[in-house]
């Protein structure tokens, strides 16, 4: 398995792996938005940056798209793991790990100061999680306004939640 970032050639196995993801939190996006989402991956100028699970066949097996982000308790960059997911037939082969270990990599290579993400509670996927980082006391506090998706309670896709790995 290789980590590698993403690239043009990969937007139609990209996109696969995200409608796995969107239909897992059964979020209904607007086409303007999932193609404003990959040109944001592939723009150098953009924060967010795609790190895809590569298999030794040349496919897709699972993605982590993330920025990074100042903080102000620290001097260092912050990064937020926005989105994750693995396909299902690569799930339970260490995909996930690799990619969470990725960003640890590079957390520790480039002087980030922290990485962190959210999940939703009831995500199978936290038993991966809490072998990096048991979860913390912190809440959170969710003001939506707008917004293109449907398909959950609120409207939206639950924002920086991680998925399946």
């Amino acid at each position: 398995m290789k980590i590698r970032d993403a690239n043009a050639a990969d937007a139609v196995a990209w996109r696969a792996l995200w409608d796995g993801y969107t239909s897992f939190y059964r979020v209904a996006l607007p086409e303007a938005v999932t193609a404003e989402t990959w040109r944001r991956l592939l723009d150098p100028a953009s924060v967010l940056t795609a790190r895809l699970a590569e298999d030794e066949a040349g496919s897709l097996a699972g993605f982590a798209i993330s920025f990074l982000h100042p903080g102000t308790f620290v001097t260092e960059p912050v990064c937020y793991l926005e989105d994750l997911f693995v396909a299902p037939t690569h799930r339970r082969r260490g995909v996930g790990r690799l990619l969470i270990q990725d960003l640890v990599d590079r957390a520790k290579t480039e002087g980030w100061a922290r990485v962190y993400w959210h999940t939703e509670g009831d995500n199978p996927a936290r038993r991966l999680y809490d072998e990096f980082v048991a979860a913390d006391e912190y809440v959170r506090y969710r003001l939506v306004f707008g917004g293109a998706a449907t398909g959950n309670a609120e409207g939206a896709p639950p924002l920086g939640t991680t998925g399946p790995a």
